[in-house]
């Protein structure tokens, strides 16, 4: 088991994310953002420069935090699926490059003006089956994310997604559930429970991302992850229990999201409380081991 996180939370640049993971004494980054670009779409001079700077460090990205199927694209765009298929090309050359096995890919914005079960599943499933094949043919493995796309409207969606798309694996975010519709049941929906999400797709998870925090008056509020409500010691009793050894990524939330576009958040309370948040992760996960008698 490792840990790793978004450090482009704690610092935009290359050169912070490198120095507050080795101030935690971790070896991982989960790459997403450098300098304001996804990794997957640096030029090629800068993600070179990138490049070298890792190896400097004796540090390496464990995870393409890509945008790939993301929220911000609809299946019913023919030009993001191309832009998408271009991201996949230009991440497999780059991921191994940097010796890097996983990549977060998702499975295209809800359909905000149709019903769950009227969602272009087919057109999805179909799209997500090229960009898997081609990350799987270089020996790469995608695992899909619940967050606001098809897969996150309910944990059967995302086992519908599994059961379609060959070769795929899951990450698990124990943040995204509470502020996301359960279409798992009936209107007007209620949120998701993320127990209950972990529970049903458990057996497929490989990674795992940490968000915690509340629903506050239908607001998300991002915590400590010993702080909410989001049941993260439990999921990791059940992780340690059941013998996980993949990746525990952070993802904190607190001081800067990196898709809010308010603000230029303080660079010293980021760095402080990526540290923070990264060493309570560490403590709860060796409490969950030491329960699990490992």
């Amino acid at each position: 088991m490792y840990f790793t996180g978004f450090a482009d939370e704690a610092a935009p640049d290359i050169a912070g994310q490198i120095a507050v993971t080795k101030e935690l004494g971790w070896s991982n980054i989960e790459s997403r953002n450098i300098d304001g670009a996804n990794i997957h779409d640096l030029s090629d001079e800068a993600f070179d420069k990138v490049a070298a700077a890792l190896d400097a460090a004796g540090v390496r990205v464990n995870c393409f935090g890509s945008a790939i199927a993301n929220w911000g694209k609809s299946v019913e765009k023919e030009e993001d699926f191309a832009k998408d298929l271009e991201q996949t090309d230009r991440a497999i050359r780059r991921m191994v490059r940097l010796g890097t096995k996983l990549v977060r890919i998702m499975s295209y914005a809800v359909l905000k003006d149709r019903p769950p079960e009227d969602q272009m599943k087919k057109v999805r499933f179909e799209r997500m089956r090229e960009i898997v094949d081609r990350f799987l043919s270089a020996g790469l493995q995608p695992v899909h994310e619940n967050c606001m796309n098809y897969g996150g409207m309910g944990w059967s969606y995302t086992l519908e997604i599994l059961d379609n798309v060959p070769g795929l694996k899951l990450v698990f975010d124990t943040g995204n559930p509470v502020f996301t519709a359960d279409r798992t049941k009936a209107e007007p929906w209620p949120m998701q429970d993320p127990w209950e999400f972990y529970r049903a797709v458990a057996d497929h998870v490989a990674y795992v991302h940490v968000k915690d925090g509340r629903m506050e008056n239908g607001k998300m509020h991002y915590t400590y992850p010993d702080e909410g409500s989001l049941e993260i010691q439990r999921i990791f009793d059940d992780l340690a229990a059941r013998g996980y050894d993949g990746g525990i990524s952070i993802e904190p939330h607190l001081v800067h999201v990196f898709h809010d576009p308010q603000g230029k958040p303080d660079p010293v309370r980021c760095r402080e409380a990526y540290i923070e948040y990264g060493r309570r992760v560490e403590r709860m996960w060796a409490e969950s081991l030491r329960k699990a008698g490992r």
